[in-house]
């Protein structure tokens, strides 16, 4: 298949970008932090760090790592708090000294968080203190040896109300104390190359486990100068605001509003509860931003709340979307609310995450996922692993500097991820038109996208085939008009149980984060099998 997406281009966007303009992220973020020093940073909870505070907070930080806790190179530090101060700190300490990240839900139960310290490897973390009760039910169980807590406000200079640190938790320092000890040590930077690990980014698995998405320094500079060379005039050094309510430790946001953003000077306002509307729409009132990524859930909540009018819209250039399909009739919404329709975006945490992204010359909602990034190929594939003509189905699969070292020590998974040509397998069905835009139709894969979240059956099937009563059971995704899709769970009970809907529903909260939990339980006699006996989710899918 030709590629159609270069003619389209024009002269407006390169065909190629430099995989290797900076050696490595830290290279990148140091240039930023030296260029843009005395502008704003980020903000959070009524308090601003400068590029300069920044830089020499995260050095400190860095050197607390480094020197107290002997961090080295290549060892994995978990990240796990929400869009506060202490996120950006930690990830710029954590690329200082060469370590590699490891994104953390703050949201997480035990169960989840145990399985992901434990698959990385990880003895070093940084938790936000309202999540400390459940490292201390999982710590026991993991090699973690040293906790760093941060709370609201910590990295500022003003001392914010935080939730209490669980008190089963010992040996704890506060972020506040390490970055006050680590501005007294000395700091050694490692050197750094591009094919260096930066982030263990995790994903669903196909055994209900999630695994590690390897991402390299190379495949986060690549996508940052492949978004930049996409959106040139919504990236404009120093002189960009973007709001960020999307959570850091989601590729999406640490990608696009963290680290492009933060290499052309943007001033970040962090929404630590986006949830929290009102507030939300504060910060919005008072940020007037240039730059808003969003997922569809949070689109329409803003399209909906009685404040939204109050918000200045006058300098917003690019509402962007991902993370799951935006749904034409709430970007014609906020089309009436800012006077700008959202572009959607596809990506994947394996791609780091951009694949492909709506370009700026188009000037309304086109309901697809836009045209591949430079330097980004595209193929679609049949069954067959045959390449489809223009206008056919086929599975996409992607080459590119931005796509994933491989998932982290999983050699079999890694295998069946890559053809045999090296083109990651997206496990989504896609069609590309004539001019080269991607529209993604179908999933091969059983995921449930839910607000953006990958929602594995498999994992909510372990956890709820533990529920007392449940003989087996087999979950699928249906639309939902909220989240875009729901879990749908049917049961099949065992005898003389008397299990309720509401009991499957709470074992599933007390196992799993809140948008994993089945929306939808149903009962019924018997699953539909395959005469191997694999149930047939397509059957389920069929009958609703």
């Amino acid at each position: 298949m030709q590629r159609p997406w270069i003619k389209t281009y024009g002269d407006v966007i390169p065909a190629t970008i430099n995989p290797d303009a900076w050696k490595s992220v830290r290279d990148l973020l140091d240039a930023a932090m030296t260029k843009f020093a005395d502008k704003p940073a980020f903000r959070s909870f009524g308090q601003t760090l400068s590029y300069t505070q920044v830089d020499t907070r995260s050095r400190a930080l860095a050197a607390f790592l480094q020197t107290k806790l002997g961090v080295k190179k290549g060892d994995r530090v978990a990240v796990m708090t929400p869009n506060i101060l202490a996120f950006p700190l930690a990830m710029i300490a954590n690329v200082r000294v060469g370590a590699i990240q490891v994104n953390v839900n703050p949201l997480y139960t035990a169960r989840e968080l145990e399985h992901q310290l434990n698959d990385a490897g990880v003895e070093t973390i940084v938790i936000f203190s309202g999540s400390t009760a459940t490292l201390a039910e999982a710590i026991g169980a993991t090699k973690i040896k040293n906790v760093i807590v941060a709370g609201v406000g910590d990295g500022s200079d003003a001392q914010l109300p935080s939730p209490p640190v669980d008190p089963r938790l010992t040996n704890v320092v506060s972020l506040a104390d390490a970055l006050k000890q680590g501005a007294s040590m000395q700091f050694t930077p490692p050197p750094l190359r591009g094919d260096d690990v930066l982030f263990l980014q995790y994903t669903g698995g196909t055994t209900g486990l999630s695994k590690g998405a390897t991402l390299s320094h190379r495949n986060l500079v690549a996508n940052t100068e492949q978004f930049k060379g996409m959106m040139p005039a919504a990236t404009l050094p120093g002189q960009e605001t973007i709001v960020t309510a999307i959570p850091l430790y989601h590729i999406f946001a640490l990608m696009v509003n963290f680290i492009t953003y933060f290499s052309v000077g943007a001033d970040n306002w962090l929404v630590a509860d986006p949830r929290n509307m009102d507030a939300f729409v504060d910060v919005m009132k008072a940020a007037r931003p240039t730059v808003f990524m969003g997922v569809n859930t949070l689109y329409a909540g803003l399209t909906m709340h009685p404040r939204i009018g109050e918000v200045d819209w006058s300098r917003l250039k690019l509402p962007g979307g991902g993370g799951a399909a935006v749904v034409g009739a709430v970007s014609d919404r906020w089309k009436a609310i800012t006077g700008c329709f959202i572009r959607e975006g596809y990506g994947l945490s394996e791609t780091s995450p951009v694949v492909s992204f709506n370009p700026a010359f188009i000037q309304e909602f086109s309901g697809t996922t836009g045209l591949p990034l430079p330097s980004t190929d595209v193929k679609l594939l049949d069954d067959e692993n045959r390449e489809v003509a223009i206008g056919e189905a086929g599975e996409v699969c992607v080459k590119g500097p931005q796509v994933m070292l491989g998932y982290w020590n999983k050699p079999d998974a890694n295998k069946q991820a890559f053809t045999a040509d090296g083109y990651f397998r997206t496990g989504d069905v896609g069609v590309i038109d004539g001019a080269g835009f991607l529209k993604i139709v179908d999933r091969k894969k059983d995921m449930i996208l839910v607000s953006g979240f990958n929602v594995y059956p498999n994992e909510i099937e372990a956890v709820a085939s533990g529920c007392a009563g449940v003989a087996e059971c087999a979950c699928i995704g249906v639309p939902d008009d909220k989240t875009g899709e729901a879990a749908k769970l049917f049961v099949v009970k065992k005898p003389d149980a008397s299990v309720t809907e509401a009991d499957i529903i709470a074992h599933c909260r007390q196992e799993m984060t809140a948008y994993k939990v089945p929306k939808h339980v149903v009962f019924v006699a018997a699953l539909p099998k395959s005469n191997v006996g694999k149930i047939l989710r397509k059957d389920l899918r069929a009958a609703g």
